[in-house]
């Protein structure tokens, strides 16, 4: 085969994913990647055969398993795996890709804690493939606008940083968002790490020195008196904080303060980074920088 011909084949080549995990995540990806051309979903593995036929009815998957290990070890030529699974399984479900030769692509928070991520890392190093946690916030436009203009000087030196990732009343009635020991922890874990990475990226991803942090559950463990949009949730096994919030302090000097609730008593839900910089500073929701020209 002449060289030229070669790179066509290798070109023509689809990109073949499976999922570990079929439910609402994994569909969501699904949809998307469907639209992309030379992306081929090839098998997806749940444990819940109802997901498995949605996902063979709705995407076409045409193989699909009860056990993810059974999938890894019969499609070899997967190029990546997308991990969709609850929280409590990030790690292994990741490491067990990893080490069958697969890129991975798990959903947010990347793990139950520190130990677990650092593992998953070491996997994604030893077996040199592309381990990436699904923060697509830092993708967006605006996200990309405020890191390019921060890269070039024009925010100067970064003072401080807010975070917030608010909701006046939205703790999950679905699911264990509710349960610390299947979730790893309440809000901060499920939607404050969305804006705490999208703030670390735009500033330019510092070092972290130091950090402090407080908890408080004063709402989801009671007996639903307040109206919540997604209906009553199981209160009496709700063991994760309502609202979290913490300080973090950088090599450069930034400090960055992050909020994060599932319920609190605010006017409104807040989905913010407001950054403050010596000669600018600016807002993430509303795509805005501000500065002074001409005085």
């Amino acid at each position: 085969m002449s060289s030229a011909a070669a790179t066509t084949s290798a070109a023509s080549k689809p990109f073949k994913i499976g999922f570990i995990g079929a439910g609402g995540i994994a569909r969501t990806h699904m949809g998307y990647l469907k639209k992309f051309e030379g992306v081929e979903i090839v098998a997806a593995a749940d444990i819940a055969p109802p997901m498995l036929e949605k996902v063979k009815s709705e995407f076409s998957v045409p193989h699909v398993y009860a056990d993810y290990k059974e999938m890894l070890r019969k499609h070899p030529d997967l190029d990546a795996v997308s991990v969709c699974t609850p929280n409590g399984l990030h790690a292994e479900d990741s490491i067990a890709a990893l080490n069958a030769g697969m890129h991975v692509l798990v959903e947010k928070p990347m793990a139950m804690n520190a130990k677990q991520a650092q593992q998953m890392v070491d996997a994604a190093k030893k077996n040199d493939k592309v381990l990436i946690v699904g923060f697509q916030h830092r993708f967006e436009p605006r996200s990309k606008v405020i890191r390019e203009q921060v890269k070039s000087g024009e925010f100067g030196k970064i003072m401080y940083v807010r975070a917030q990732a608010l909701r006046r009343r939205g703790i999950p009635s679905w699911g264990v968002f509710g349960q610390k020991e299947k979730q790893g922890g309440g809000p901060m874990i499920d939607i404050g790490v969305h804006i705490l990475e999208t703030a670390h990226s735009m500033i330019g991803s510092p070092r972290p020195i130091s950090a402090v942090g407080s908890t408080f559950t004063y709402l989801g463990n009671k007996c639903p008196g307040a109206a919540c949009p997604w209906g009553p949730w199981d209160w009496q096994t709700y063991t994760v904080e309502d609202l979290a919030v913490g300080q973090i302090r950088f090599e450069n000097g930034t400090v960055l303060a992050i909020e994060s609730s599932f319920a609190a008593h605010i006017e409104k839900d807040i989905w913010n980074v407001t950054i403050l910089g010596e000669k600018a500073g600016a807002s993430w929701e509303n795509t805005e920088i501000y500065t002074d020209l001409n005085g």
